[in-house]
């Protein structure tokens, strides 16, 4: 049976029926998880452990990183991240066919420094005067292959499309050391551009909201069991847990991110 029949046939309650006949089987599950989901997996992995008698051994590493590393033979149960490199995995035979499950997606914020007057963003045209009225602005590096250069090319292409290139280019600050909402608490940008649940952990900035929805393409986060998984039955648990739960999906949107639930 593919995963992705099984997460649809799959609600709560039969989950936490099996708690007591999964304890006897207990598994560690090895997981390798992108940094934008480690905070999920920090607030849900205690509730999965106690309802499963599983236990979790999570680690991260920059998307980049856990390509190379799956890519060089690095075994993992499942792995979690950003779509398009989980899909990479399953057209590689690294991940197990029909186990690529989406569970979340992240949609782009702007942010300014705490106190600032928040500009209005409330349409494409209102962003597009904010953005012309800032005396800088900072994005993801769509040239910075460690990070998500998905985020900056997308913005770049949003700049493009309000028609505003060249306006945007001595007014930009990329991240180098500092991320995006540190170069706004600093001052060294007024307004920052990034996904939303990395300026929510970033002190000294004031989120203002979400991109127009017109000019969103919201990463995509999917898990996948890999090839050689030691326990596929656990590993489908984690899955189902992380899409069907409400524990999972109040953690996701505590990050402000859009559950599957």
């Amino acid at each position: 049976m593919k995963i992705v029949s099984l997460v649809r046939a799959t609600n709560t309650g039969f989950l936490f029926l099996l708690a007591g006949s999964v304890v006897a089987q207990a598994a560690e599950i090895k997981v390798m998880v992108s940094p934008g989901f480690v905070p999920v997996m920090r607030d849900v992995g205690p509730t999965f452990e106690r309802a499963t008698g599983h236990k979790l051994a999570v680690s991260s590493d920059t998307l980049g990183a856990i390509v190379k590393r799956v890519q060089g033979g690095e075994m993992f149960d499942v792995v979690l991240g950003p779509r398009t490199a989980i899909d990479g995995f399953a057209k590689d035979g690294k991940a197990a066919a029909g186990s690529v499950t989406a569970v979340a997606s992240a949609g782009m914020g702007v942010a300014v420094r705490q106190g600032a007057a928040k500009p209005d963003i409330s349409s494409p045209e209102a962003f597009k005067r904010t953005l012309l009225a800032a005396k800088s602005i900072t994005y993801p590096d769509p040239s910075n292959l460690a990070g998500n250069p998905a985020l900056g090319i997308h913005f770049t292409r949003v700049i493009e499309r309000l028609g505003i290139t060249d306006e945007m280019k001595s007014k930009t600050v990329l991240p180098g050391s500092l991320n995006i909402g540190e170069l706004v608490a600093s001052g060294a940008a007024e307004v920052g551009i990034a996904q939303l649940q990395n300026l929510s952990r970033t002190a000294g900035i004031e989120i203002v909201g979400p991109l127009p929805a017109d000019l969103q393409d919201p990463v995509v986060f999917a898990a996948a069991i890999m090839a050689g998984a030691r326990d596929i039955e656990a590993s489908r648990a984690l899955i189902v847990f992380l899409l069907r739960t409400p524990e999972a999906a109040a953690a996701m949107r505590a990050q402000r991110m859009d559950a599957a639930y």
